[in-house]
């Protein structure tokens, strides 16, 4: 086993997810302030449920014997269009599914590691399922009543 390869991979994710989850933690208050509480909530939810994972990460990281970084994260961009940050988030999920899968591949011998980041991927799908779902509601209903229901 290749604890290293392990160290980052989990560096990546707590990097990149915490500043994802960030921008959840964000995007939620913008909907709640324009009144889409259901929104804001799912959004600001999501940001509790992805630092529970960065936690996972980092806690690894330490069983491992690694070092933590606190890294430096890029911007992310922000919706004021629910619709777009949906369309947005679901591209986020397909692109960060494949890249998932992939790191599985290179760290499939530290088994604890693996499976942690199996359960991860659990959740990412069950987000892309989420985001495709309501492109499909939004498709059916129209943009207007869709938007109507996230009051």
């Amino acid at each position: 086993m290749d604890k290293q390869k392990s160290i980052e991979a989990l560096q990546f994710f707590v990097t990149n997810l915490s500043n994802q989850a960030f921008a959840h933690k964000l995007q939620g208050k913008m909907f709640s302030s324009q009144g889409f509480e259901k929104l804001g909530t799912k959004y600001t939810e999501h940001f509790e449920e992805e630092m529970g994972w960065v936690d996972k990460f980092i806690d690894r990281i330490l069983d491992l014997g690694g070092e933590v970084k606190h890294e430096a994260r890029g911007e992310v961009k922000l919706e004021n269009e629910p619709c777009e940050y949906i369309k947005s988030e679901l591209q986020i999920s397909i692109d960060g599914i494949a890249l998932l899968r992939k790191c599985m591949a290179s760290i499939c011998e530290d088994v604890t590691t693996y499976d942690i980041m199996k359960e991860y991927l659990k959740d990412e799908e069950e987000d892309m399922y989420w985001s495709e779902q309501q492109l499909d509601l939004i498709e059916k209903l129209g943009y207007k009543p869709w938007l109507m229901k996230q009051l």
